[in-house]
């Protein structure tokens, strides 16, 4: 990977995953004095829609990563990382998935069950980002 690629796939994910969080802290924890309020925290529909923007450029990192990290990874069988690596990676999917479907989705139960989704997948990618990119940050001879 080069490191142009390194510091999008870090930018992008962080970018996407923070205001996922804020914007899921903001909708669920926090509660408007006003009975009237649409929303928590007045932004609340900013912070959605940074990460609504965001995502399709992590998107779009995490396709282009595949082609040249993920992929030629698997097909080599190479070992080092490979269960974090791969647990993030396959979390991809169902997290872009979920994602979508919940913005498109009218129904209540299927928008509720896509939210669950979407929160699951997306912790243990971020998780299992953070694992495999710690996991690398360990001395080698600590990893034999």
């Amino acid at each position: 990977m080069s490191r142009t690629q390194l510091l999008w796939l870090h930018l992008s994910t962080a970018l996407t995953a923070l205001t996922g969080i804020v914007f899921a802290w903001m909708k669920y924890a926090m509660k408007s004095d006003d009975p009237f309020a649409v929303a928590n925290h007045p932004l609340q529909p900013h912070m959605l829609s940074a990460h609504v923007v965001l995502a399709p450029i992590l998107t779009f990192v995490l396709g282009w990563t595949f082609a040249n990290h993920i992929w030629p990874r698997i097909m080599i069988g190479d070992r080092r990382r490979r269960l974090t690596g791969l647990t993030a990676a396959l979390m991809i999917v169902p997290m872009i998935a979920s994602g979508y479907l919940l913005q498109i989705s009218t129904a209540d139960a299927l928008r509720n069950a896509m939210a669950i989704a979407h929160w699951i997948t997306s912790a243990v990618f971020v998780i299992g980002y953070g694992a495999h990119l710690m996991e690398g940050r360990t001395p080698s001879s600590a990893r034999r």
